[in-house]
């Protein structure tokens, strides 16, 4: 298993890194903050992200994709990380694009896979329904009406729901909140009678929204996969996604390091640059060493997505240790970063906060630290 990068995701991450400082630098999610963006994305941008190949990088040449690789993922991510970029690459293609993939009919595919790669429409994957990450509670139901189904039920953080142009929806078809047979995908479009989307402001100002189902009927085609046995192709998309957040975590602790190492570089006090005590010279040699433990963690958690001969437990614990590392060092980084900055670091007026913020939501999305403790706990059991 390989935790670098091959020369094709290098140069693929060099293309981003300098495309992302060119279009979308830190600067222009400040101003979609202060516009209000209710999209929390520039549109232009997304195409520009379509059209370099970015929208068809997870998937199989035979689906329209590029079969590129979880790897591929990660080295753009680490840059949309490093410039707190938004756009509907994590909803629309990596949960919602892979849930069609590896739940749905060869007809569903066909569908929806070239709209998405094509940036022509988007979906956004809705999950949870309580402040906690936690897929087996869904209480969702789905029950049969003739021919189809009656959603009933709520949702919360679905990222990028604003303007989606369907759901994929986790639901409850048997079984007790808690069991993870019985859960079942559905396809529902964003115009479904019953169906109410509205947003959520969360402190990084990005798109996520609230969906109140109330007995919305949908056709039998909608249903992704198997009744009841939607766990497994579940668990795989969110591994992608939970992974993907890693190195967007890995990206954002990396450029706010980077930026505080520079301030402690220039900020002079007592007539020397406080980068030459010896107290700050340990604390952010402390953050160094725990960036580049997190970047193995999460090259393993990436690589273990692309490797076929790992089981679903191993593939557990290493995505779940990733996300773990990656939160955990975002949180020592971050902090580290408003104390060094001092006064400073708390204002508006530097870039520390955005990536506070940001850093503060990626941490919860998808698991936190201690479900991801706990899922790398019960991962090791099953193996």
């Amino acid at each position: 298993m390989s935790l670098v990068y091959s020369e094709e995701q290098r140069l693929l991450a060099d293309t981003a890194s300098e495309f992302l400082a060119a279009r979308s630098p830190v600067s222009a999610q400040r101003r979609l903050r202060d516009e209000g963006a209710a999209q929390g994305f520039d549109p232009a941008l997304w195409r520009e992200m379509v059209n370099l190949g970015w929208s068809a990088i997870p998937f199989p040449e035979s689906l329209g994709g590029l079969d590129f690789g979880c790897k591929g993922l990660g080295a753009v991510f680490e840059q949309i990380g490093g410039k707190l970029s938004a756009a509907p690459l994590l909803s629309s293609i990596v949960l919602g694009g892979s849930a069609v993939e590896l739940a749905g009919s060869p007809a569903q595919q066909a569908e929806w896979l070239p709209a998405l790669i094509a940036g022509d429409r988007r979906i956004a994957l809705a999950v949870d329904e309580q402040p906690r990450h936690a897929p087996a509670n869904t209480a969702l139901a789905a029950c049969r009406e003739g021919q189809g189904w009656v959603l009933t039920g709520d949702k919360v953080f679905v990222v990028d729901g604003i303007g989606a142009d369907a759901f994929v929806v986790l639901a409850r078809t048997a079984g007790q909140p808690g069991d993870i047979a019985g859960l079942s995908l559905f396809l529902v479009p964003a115009d479904a009678a019953g169906l109410r989307v509205s947003p959520m402001k969360l402190v990084d100002s990005r798109n996520h929204a609230r969906l109140r189902l109330d007995a919305v009927q949908v056709e039998a085609a909608s249903l992704l996969g198997a009744e009841g046995q939607a766990w497994a192709g579940l668990d795989a998309a969110l591994d992608r996604g939970r992974v993907c957040l890693a190195a967007e975590l890995l990206g954002a602790s990396q450029a706010l390091f980077d930026t505080t190492v520079e301030y402690l570089k220039t900020r002079v006090q007592f007539d020397v640059p406080i980068g030459s005590f010896q107290a700050l010279q340990h604390r952010a040699a402390w953050c160094y060493t725990h960036l580049q433990l997190a970047r193995s963690t999460v090259m393993a958690g990436l690589a273990a997505l692309d490797d076929a001969s790992l089981d679903a437990a191993g593939r557990a614990r290493l995505v779940s240790l990733a996300k773990w590392k990656a939160g955990q060092v975002a949180h020592l980084v971050s902090r580290e970063a408003v104390q060094m900055h001092g006064g400073m670091g708390v204002t508006d007026e530097l870039d520390v906060g955005l990536f506070l913020k940001r850093i503060r939501v990626a941490q919860a999305c998808l698991g936190d630290g201690d479900f991801h403790c706990q899922r790398y706990a019960d991962a090791g059991r099953e193996g």
